[in-house]
């Protein structure tokens, strides 16, 4: 897990008290991009003896409020968490395992896409989820259609 006294810094400058909950909470999606809740409760209860589900749902979500995490959350999937927040990155999710990985922008400045008509709307987003296979997946894959008769 990352240095307390960094996690006390990121929840003092968001003016957020500072807990044990949110402290091993932050820490843990740190350690642990983009993995579910059930994942950070078990992460986050090896570090905090007892913590209750709903102090680990109450952390993540005011870390998300105070803006120290993001919450995504790519169709038909759980809701994720992730601590890169400062800019307007995308996702790769893989079809079979489930797993993600930031993909940056390739073109111009946030939200990096430029949309045909944004109805007076002022766009300060873009999410952008690329579906595919991971190459643990397609290695896999690949090796069963190789067995098979």
């Amino acid at each position: 897990m990352e240095p307390a006294p960094e996690i006390e810094r990121l929840l003092r400058a968001a003016d957020l008290r500072v807990t044990r909950q949110r402290v091993a909470v932050l820490a843990a999606v740190r350690t642990l991009p983009h993995a579910d809740t059930d994942t950070l409760l078990r992460a986050v209860r090896a570090e905090v003896d007892g913590v209750s589900h709903q102090a680990v749902y109450d952390s993540l979500h005011t870390l998300t409020a105070a803006g120290l995490l993001r919450r995504i959350q790519p169709a038909g999937s759980v809701v994720r968490y992730e601590t890169r927040t400062d800019d307007n990155h995308h996702h790769v999710v893989c079809r079979s395992c489930g797993s993600v990985a930031d993909v940056d922008c390739a073109v111009g400045p946030a939200p990096c896409l430029t949309a045909s008509d944004t109805h007076g709307f002022v766009v300060d987003e873009a999410e952008v989820i690329f579906w595919g296979t991971c190459p643990a997946c397609s290695t896999a894959d690949t090796t069963t259609r190789e067995v098979a008769p």
